[in-house]
């Protein structure tokens, strides 16, 4: 009986989900302690490297640039806003953007609402000869200037 007792004992450990040596491990002394203090201060190192290659790798990756499409993409324009925005191919947002600047630097805003635009000679051959403009109104007054 003890004979199969034994081979029964044996049979259990081989077949168990642990491994023999995790079963009866000796209990950690202070020598390992701080070997695992070492091991987990150490990927902190590797860690912080590697984000410092990914940020490389980033700013590597960053000079492609899309394609620009849409009102991105420059278009060429008529001489009447060329003389505003002072280029002969340009973006829809850009010209937007510059042309604000001219009536901002020529002080062509109304004092009373500062969402009409009062126009002076170039904005008038610009804005087909309109002495006052909405703000919401200049997009759609320079879409003839963009040629197609």
């Amino acid at each position: 009986m003890a004979a199969s007792s034994s081979m029964l004992t044996a049979a259990l450990l081989s077949f168990s989900a642990l491994p023999v040596s995790r079963l009866r491990a000796a209990p950690p002394t202070a020598a390992s302690f701080a070997a695992l203090r070492r091991a987990a201060a150490a990927p902190v190192v590797v860690r912080a490297a590697a984000a410092s290659s990914k940020a490389t790798d980033a700013a590597e990756a960053a000079p492609k640039k899309k394609r620009a499409t849409g009102i991105t993409q420059p278009k060429p324009v008529s001489p009447a806003l060329q003389a505003i925005v002072g280029a002969p191919e340009i973006p829809r947002t850009e010209a937007l953007k510059r042309l604000w600047a001219y009536i901002k630097q020529h002080n062509l805003q109304d004092p009373a609402d500062k969402k009409v635009v009062v126009c002076d000679e170039k904005l008038k051959v610009l804005f087909a000869g309109r002495e006052r403009v909405g703000f919401l109104e200049i997009a759609k007054l320079l879409n003839p200037h963009f040629v197609k």
